[in-house]
């Protein structure tokens, strides 16, 4: 059945995006109606009548949803879907919330994606902005919805941590600085496994940029050099392999900053790994196109923590040092952890397979990897892809299996990295989840080495 009105905006989907969406929509006078596929929770359900939303749920309407003038799509439901395919044969505009929210600001904007690294960069690149004195706030992929964050009002600049899924349905969004970290396969059931349209996706954060505006890139990266060819806004470079002629490059253990005399000694770097010299130059240049000075990068810098789950200490068993790299969900991910941990390694992977290719990580196993530990419902990828390259490969179907396990095989001054270079769902409800229950297990671990110690 359908209804008799017309709304200024409909929103697809009851998640964070939508959520947000919806309450910023209301805050600037617009009637909206609330479209969920399946059921949406009861609080949010009295949350959005509080403010005059009409909603449905466990299915859409598409007669009611052409009535709006436009339609804000979550980044969970594919463009493939009936339901969007319906509403743009109808002629109405599809976007996605980053596009609805950045209508509704005057902040300066980062925009930060890449298939490695976001959240990295995200919150160091707002670490080092806020050090500085600058009102600074993330959102996007990380933390709070972009409409969410501005509901609290409007800062002096916004950092978005942005997936590919969120910039699918932009139409004239243009951040001041945009940032691409990297592009490696990862999501690419969502583009028809194909790599040229998933790269696509993460070049839609530049197409709208002039030359006011300034793109940072990784020169290393292929896909990322290729999608900023025709890019007309400034640019500068990344790199870990050479220097570059604007931006930034790593050389002889410091990073080096074409538009500054200062280096920085990559021993003073809070964060490990050559992955994150690309992320600390990205974040680093961000910042200093928006004046922050060097003195107040060195001590941001120097006193950043990053995110759980990324080549995370977890702590030291017998002299074995235990790591959770729970986010490394794709093969690139893990690629950079095992250069990263300069000891042999017990390495605990597996989950559901992406339709990897462990090509590019072959030689790193077999010249790091003692024991590979499979974490996962079905680990068949992995045992043929690694048979002959490791001691010994053993299944196991929990965290805590998995600890204990790498308890037993781990020699002193060698690590425990967890890092699957697949998603978690099999056995996990996220990778956060996997991240935390093997941390847990850790911690239990320490706890009863520590009391066998004191007897």
């Amino acid at each position: 059945m359908t209804a008799d009105w017309q709304h200024s905006v409909a929103i697809l989907g009851s998640g964070e995006s939508g959520m947000g969406a919806a309450r910023l929509a209301v805050s600037h006078g617009l009637s909206v109606f609330l479209s969920d596929g399946g059921s949406i929770a009861p609080e949010k359900t009295i949350a959005l009548k509080s403010l005059g939303v009409d909603l449905e749920e466990n299915g859409h309407t598409v007669a009611d949803l052409i009535k709006c003038k436009e339609v804000v799509k979550s980044p969970g439901i594919p463009d493939t879907a009936p339901v969007v395919q319906a509403i743009k044969a109808a002629g109405i505009l599809v976007i996605s919330e980053i596009e609805f929210a950045s209508r509704y600001t005057d902040a300066k904007i980062i925009g930060i994606t890449g298939s490695n690294g976001k959240t990295t960069t995200t919150l160091l690149t707002t670490h080092l902005l806020k050090g500085a004195g600058v009102d600074a706030k993330s959102a996007g992929n990380v933390g709070n919805s972009f409409s969410e964050l501005l509901l609290d009002g409007d800062p002096d600049v916004v950092v978005l941590e942005l997936s590919s899924f969120q910039l699918d349905d932009i139409a004239n969004f243009k951040p001041d600085v945009a940032v691409l970290l990297n592009i490696t396969p990862d999501h690419l059931n969502r583009y028809d496994y194909d790599m040229s349209k998933y790269a696509a996706a993460k070049w839609r954060l530049f197409e709208n940029m002039t030359e006011d505006g300034l793109v940072i890139y990784n020169q290393d990266d292929e896909w990322s050099s290729k999608g900023v060819a025709e890019v007309t806004a400034r640019k500068q470079a990344i790199s870990v392999m050479q220097a570059v002629t604007s931006g930034a490059y790593f050389s002889q253990g410091q990073l080096n900053f074409t538009e500054e005399e200062e280096v920085i000694l990559t021993d003073e770097l809070a964060l490990i790994g050559q992955h994150n010299y690309y992320n600390q130059m990205a974040a680093i240049l961000a910042a200093m196109e928006l004046g922050v000075s060097f003195q107040y990068i060195l001590s941001g810098l120097q006193s950043f923590v990053n995110a759980p789950h990324r080549l995370e200490k977890v702590g030291v068993v017998n002299d074995v040092t235990y790591i959770n790299d729970s986010k490394a969900t794709n093969v690139d991910a893990v690629y950079y952890a095992l250069d990263a941990v300069d000891t042999p390694i017990v390495w605990i992977a597996g989950g559901v397979n992406k339709g990897n290719d462990y090509a590019q990580i072959k030689s790193l196993v077999q010249e790091r990897v003692t024991t590979l530990i499979c974490l996962g419902k079905d680990n068949a990828h992995l045992i043929d892809e690694f048979s002959g390259d490791v001691e010994q490969i053993i299944e196991v179907s929990s965290a805590a299996e998995a600890v204990t396990i790498a308890y037993q095989n781990a020699k002193p001054q060698e690590s425990v990295l967890l890092s699957p270079a697949c998603a978690s769902f099999d056995l996990f409800s996220n990778y956060e989840d996997r991240g935390d229950q093997f941390k847990r297990e850790v911690f239990e671990l320490k706890t009863s080495q520590s009391k066998v110690l004191r007897g």
